[in-house]
């Protein structure tokens, strides 16, 4: 296993580093400026404007679909560290670099499963950054971290397909420019366990299909939304169907490899700027006649969490050096561990720099807050820690069997 990387991996790395510093960190308090102004009004996920010029620029540099090896030239390795540079600043860079979720899980689905005729309409202007995509599987009345329970129906009616059901935390939802949901719901209720879901693609404006609410995380509201969905007898064309009936939990399994990697390594970056913004607090401030950074328990805090960032980043890249090589069958149980690894790392590593900082850790004036947060919900997201925990372990008492 070597993690040395390649010419073109490290180019990509330093152009990317390059970009974060001098575009995207200063855009940061315009972006932050936009959204605050428009707060609690319609227009509060409206998109700053800043992030399409950023988007123009990253273009300009060669920055743009690193995420998709097909299109990039770059293996899951490969792009790891452009995922990590870009969680240094989660919200803003990896939609410069139109490498942004759910959007690249989708463009991942519809690169595999759709036809050419999807391609074009949806997957193309996907890559181009023209539109946004949500992916509708997670429901309010069902534990959704088995993809088996969904109760949403999709059933077939001549040449349409007719959804009927309730989904909630779709991220993307909340932005206008969302115009694609892919939706995962049952197809034939009495056939195998893993043969029962499907995954429609339903545009955003399809009769039938209502946007209830936009749900806050820990009171923060997205520029993307997190929203709650009703489906009442949305008809599509069964040409819309993403690859074939009953094939949905294969293409949800197939969905989540790479996309566990992104978010990650994402993570990590968090957790970087974290220990970057920790180290320089704990230098500048002076408590008790001395420098936070001469205090025994705050050296501790920031030793354990480099420890923590480096075990957490080596797990990932054997974990993407594993895709690579054996595809996401072959490094299961390593994308189960990242997944409970990662968030629980980031957490605790963003609690400690808020600790360092006392009250503006915070505050809005740091992005500790807003990071805690985001860490906090990847635990539940893609599958809370519980089931990535169970796979390991079944994984684990299988190899002693």
């Amino acid at each position: 296993m070597d993690f040395e990387p390649s010419a073109a991996a490290a180019d990509f790395t330093k152009r990317m580093r390059a970009f974060l510093d001098e575009k995207v960190l200063p855009a940061e308090a315009e972006y932050d400026a936009f959204r605050a102004e428009r707060r609690g009004t319609p227009q509060e996920w409206d998109l700053p404007p800043v992030v399409e010029k950023l988007k123009t620029e990253a273009r300009a540099r060669g920055l743009w679909n690193l995420f998709l090896p097909s299109v990039s030239g770059l293996s899951n390795l490969e792009y790891a560290p452009v995922a990590e540079i870009s969680g240094w600043s989660p919200v803003i860079a990896p939609e410069a670099i139109n490498c942004q979720a759910p959007d690249t899980g989708n463009m991942e689905t519809l690169h595999l499963f759709g036809t050419p005729e999807q391609k074009q309409e949806w997957l193309t202007p996907l890559l181009e950054g023209e539109i946004r995509s949500a992916f509708a599987m997670t429901e309010p009345g069902v534990a959704s971290s088995d993809a088996r329970n969904v109760q949403t129906r999709i059933q077939r009616d001549g040449d349409d397909y007719v959804i009927s059901g309730r989904k909630w935390w779709i991220s993307g939802s909340a932005d206008e420019r969302c115009k694609i949901f892919i939706v995962m719901g049952k197809t034939d209720p009495d056939a195998a366990a893993h043969r029962q879901q499907s995954m429609v693609l339903v545009p955003r404006d399809t009769p039938g299909l209502e946007i209830v609410r936009h749900l806050p995380t820990f009171g923060y509201q997205d520029q993307h939304g997190h929203s709650e969905l009703v489906f009442r007898d949305v008809r599509v064309p069964a040409a819309n169907l993403l690859g074939e009936e009953g094939g949905g939990f294969t293409i949800a399994q197939a969905r989540l490899g790479p996309g566990r990697i992104h978010h990650c390594m994402r993570l990590i970056g968090m957790a970087e700027r974290a220990i970057d913004l920790m180290v320089r607090r704990a230098n500048s401030r002076v408590a008790f006649g001395r420098p936070l950074a001469d205090q025994g328990v705050v050296r501790e805090q920031i030793a354990q969490s480099r420890i923590e960032v480096e075990q957490a980043r080596l797990l990932v890249l054997k974990t993407a050096w594993l895709i690579d090589r054996f595809g996401s069958k072959g490094a299961a149980t390593e994308i189960a561990a990242i997944k409970v690894v990662c968030p629980r790392i980031a957490c605790g590593v963003i609690d400690r720099a808020i600790q360092i900082h006392g009250g503006a850790g915070m505050s809005d004036d740091l992005p500790l807050a807003y990071f805690y947060n985001w860490a906090r919900a990847l635990r539940l997201a893609d599958g809370p820690d519980e089931v990535h925990l169970r796979t390991v372990a079944r994984q684990e008492l299988a190899r002693h069997a």
